[in-house]
């Protein structure tokens, strides 16, 4: 019973609810971009852009308030602001082309992809364990895209071959701005990562939309059934990068990643109910595959995870804390959605 009461702690419950918060919030940028695919709607940077303006206004006036010089070059805020519009671009992209649930289950290619970035760059170390629950993720995703190609009875896209592969183009670029954050959050500072983001990352987005997107936006009919889902999805995905932090500090990556595995769970309810579709059974052995995975690579983290540790601590202590955290992006998400939209702070 002491066991039990010291597990149920009040930091745990606030876990629990925060982390199905972020879960939602996943979910419903998925909802919202395929909603809008579904009425001919199709401006993935625009969807972005609004996101990036709520970032830099808030945390830009912090910055402002704070008085602070920059803490690192303000040129690597650049290139991360563009490698994450374009990463947000493809797998929004992607529901154009296949269905929430595959979008929601392929984002997890972010785990590999994060894992192979910090062997690669960071010289992180990885148990057998945690190599385990990548494979088994992998095998999931395998599934998923077989079930795509081959189910003749769903309701999913147009092409679903090509958004499969948006999607895991998406967000092996989520993961190369993950790990470059990781490195920006240790050595600058949370606030101005995301102010800075938010100010590179909405000047990207406002050249490509001149130049991609000026013409879909003068042809769309503009109501209320239309501008409610592109700004639903900005707050949705101003909210995940607000408050993925502070799950982080309270909880650490192991709750994170275990409580957004749920928004698979969401969208395919939300595919069930409110789109009426007929979902593959490959997808809930998918889900299993990617369930299991997902606890065999979060299980048994120490407590550093719930402490990342900051630029002045010595290379072993953030080695281990790459260890712990690499699946960690959206969402978003954004992925958000996402899922891997996760950010490191």
């Amino acid at each position: 019973m002491a066991d039990f009461n010291k597990f149920w702690t009040k930091n745990t419950l606030i876990g629990l609810g925060l982390g199905q918060l972020l879960s939602l919030l996943v979910t419903s940028t998925g909802f919202t971009s395929s909603e809008l695919a579904k009425r001919g709607i199709n401006a993935p940077t625009s969807q972005s852009f609004l996101n990036y303006v709520f970032l830099a206004i808030v945390y830009g006036s912090i910055m402002l308030y704070r008085r602070k010089t920059l803490k690192a070059k303000w040129y690597y805020y650049i290139l991360l602001g563009l490698v994450d519009v374009e990463a947000n671009f493809l797998v929004v992209k992607a529901y154009q082309y296949t269905s929430i649930t595959s979008v929601m289950l392929l984002d997890c290619w972010s785990i590999p992809s994060v894992m192979l970035l910090t062997w690669l760059f960071l010289k992180t170390k990885y148990k057998f364990k945690k190599i385990t629950g990548v494979v088994v993720c992998i095998a999931g995703l395998v599934l998923v895209v077989f079930s795509d190609v081959h189910s003749s009875d769903r309701a999913g896209g147009s092409n679903p071959r090509k958004g499969d592969l948006l999607v895991i183009a998406g967000a092996t670029l989520y993961a190369i701005s993950n790990v470059s954050e990781e490195f920006l959050v240790k050595n600058a500072d949370r606030v101005e990562l995301m102010a800075m983001l938010g100010l590179f990352g909405g000047i990207v987005s406002a050249i490509q939309i001149s130049i991609l997107e000026r013409n879909e936006l003068k042809s769309i009919h503009w109501s209320a059934a239309a501008a409610l889902p592109f700004v639903g999805f900005s707050v949705a995905m101003f909210m995940f990068y607000s408050l993925v932090p502070v799950l982080l500090k309270i909880n650490g990556s192991t709750m994170l990643n275990l409580s957004l595995l749920t928004s698979d769970m969401w969208a395919v309810v939300i595919r069930i109910f409110a789109y009426h579709e007929k979902v593959d059974w490959m997808y809930f052995v998918a889900f299993g595959a990617v369930a299991i995975g997902l606890v065999i690579y979060s299980g048994g983290e120490r407590d550093e995870d719930q402490h990342p540790p900051n630029a002045a601590e010595g290379p072993h202590t953030i080695k281990q804390d790459e260890e712990a955290n690499p699946g960690n992006h959206r969402k978003g998400t954004v992925a958000v959605a996402g899922s891997s939209r996760t950010w490191v702070a």
